[in-house]
């Protein structure tokens, strides 16, 4: 059974950077034959997807977050992390970590991932 955890802070203030990790078990990231996407969804609002990053490590972000975002993969701790910088209170959200088997590009919909992470609240605020 693969698991996926995100973690990280919970606050951020403004113009600073927001780091969360995605802790996989049950799947090696490398050799899984994963994709590993990252998916938020702000408060009253649809889910956004952000980027992801694949077994390869070859990434794929969203033109609207992509000169902000940057997804990397640590193989040694089995994990998989978002980077955004100069966050505003509108990156306020719930944040996921997922996994396809397939590639989907901008997709949200949740049929399509093999498995999510509970999900992290994160708030931008000073």
């Amino acid at each position: 059974q693969v698991q996926l955890q995100e973690s990280g802070p919970g606050l951020v203030k403004p113009s600073q950077s927001l780091s969360l990790t995605c802790t996989v078990s049950g799947a090696s990231i490398p050799t899984g034959w994963y994709y590993w996407a990252w998916i938020r969804q702000p408060p009253g609002k649809g889910p956004e997807w952000m980027g992801v990053i694949s077994s390869s490590g070859s990434t794929y972000y969203s033109p609207a977050l992509k000169i902000r975002t940057s997804i990397a993969r640590d193989t040694s701790k089995n994990q998989f992390t978002l980077q955004l910088i100069s966050v505003t209170p509108e990156d306020t959200a719930v944040y996921y970590c997922a996994a396809s088997k397939r590639l989907f590009l901008g997709a949200t919909e949740e049929h399509l991932y093999d498995y999510w992470g509970q999900g992290m609240q994160v708030t931008v605020s000073s």
